[in-house]
């Protein structure tokens, strides 16, 4: 079984921020896979799964703030008995301009704390990363940028980028993911 975990905040009041964007993508291929998805309180997650027995892919959401992630990750990795290999965390880079991706096994956490807390309540740093970038504002400290809404004049590159973001995980499943950087637009 893969596990493939979208980090965000949960509540409509982080709906479309920059932190968001691993929700959004994981959102977007529940879509695409006709994926229902269900909260799962023993998991601290929205969940919903696809897939045959021997390719099963379980899809979370952490219900959870984005700090605290790895707690919902452990449970699910834990409870299904996924290695951390299996394990795919799409999630916001500020260090990425937007409309760059980066997938790549293992790492630190970058100073991302959702990355940190689940390299922490996994005790290791070996698991899938799907970085997207959301940029970075020379004015606004990242913690408060990661929290704002994307502007309206990129809402529509936000949505590209999301809707080929999932394309690039599904292609995964089937052919394997590799680590590997590209852009989108």
């Amino acid at each position: 079984m893969k596990l493939i975990v979208g980090l965000g905040n949960p509540g409509e009041k982080y709906q479309n921020t920059r932190h968001n964007i691993g929700f959004m993508v994981l959102d977007k291929v529940a879509e695409k896979r006709g994926v229902v998805m269900r909260l799962e309180n023993q998991h601290q997650a929205e969940s919903g799964d696809f897939g045959d027995l021997e390719n099963r892919v379980k899809l979370a959401k952490p219900q959870i703030f984005m700090n605290n992630s790895g707690e919902a990750v452990s449970k699910l990795k834990n409870y299904y008995k996924i290695d951390s290999e299996d394990i795919w965390v799409v999630h916001d880079d500020v260090d990425l301009e937007v409309g760059k991706v980066r997938v790549a096994l293992g790492g630190s956490s970058a100073g991302h704390k959702g990355i940190q807390s689940i390299i922490d309540q996994l005790a290791t740093e070996v698991f899938w990363r799907v970085r997207v970038g959301v940029g970075k504002s020379e004015q606004i400290p990242t913690e408060e940028w990661v929290l704002k809404s994307f502007e309206s004049d990129i809402q529509s590159r936000i949505e590209t980028i999301v809707d080929k973001t999932a394309e690039f995980v599904i292609e995964s499943l089937s052919k394997g993911i590799e680590a590997k950087s590209f852009n989108i637009e």
